[in-house]
């Protein structure tokens, strides 16, 4: 039976060379949610007769993205690499968001963390319509799954 979907997802740990309590939490959270409900067809292992469940292994090599796809059992189905050039500025812009929103919760009003929040939401969603944008024809996901995951690649790049 067709199962197009990840159950369990890794970061490469030693691309994350540093992370705080809040990137943590977001890193906890996208992963359980990625988990609980996704969408998540790799094209290649599809037509070769795998039909998931899938393992994803996540890492940032040399300013590549690689998505490590793997069956249920952990055997290595297909390795997908996206170049990251073009999310450089995405990533930037969401972490200085993260920022000012971690400081105005603690100290801000409730429109001015409203404000920044619909911000953080903006450019997360424009990166997450980017990332479809460079799966198309290697996997088909859906917005909310490619929202989790750019999360995901986010925490990878952080470098303290």
């Amino acid at each position: 039976m067709a199962n197009p979907r990840i159950i369990h997802i890794e970061l490469d740990e030693a691309t994350i060379l540093w992370r705080n309590a809040d990137i943590e939490q977001e890193r906890r959270i996208a992963i359980f949610d990625l988990i609980e409900e996704n969408a998540f067809k790799p094209l290649r292992a599809w037509e070769a007769g795998h039909h998931g469940p899938y393992r994803l292994r996540l890492a940032v090599d040399d300013g590549r993205l690689s998505l490590e796809v793997s069956d249920e059992g952990g055997q290595p189905l297909e390795t997908l690499i996206l170049g990251l050039g073009r999310f450089r500025r995405p990533i930037r812009e969401y972490f200085a968001i993260c920022d000012s929103y971690y400081q105005a919760i603690r100290k801000a009003s409730a429109q001015e963390i409203e404000t920044i929040d619909m911000a953080r939401r903006g450019v997360h969603n424009e990166a997450a319509e980017m990332l479809l944008e460079r799966l198309e024809g290697k996997v088909e996901t859906d917005f909310a799954t490619a929202r989790r995951l750019f999360t995901l690649i986010c925490v990878l790049h952080i470098r303290g």
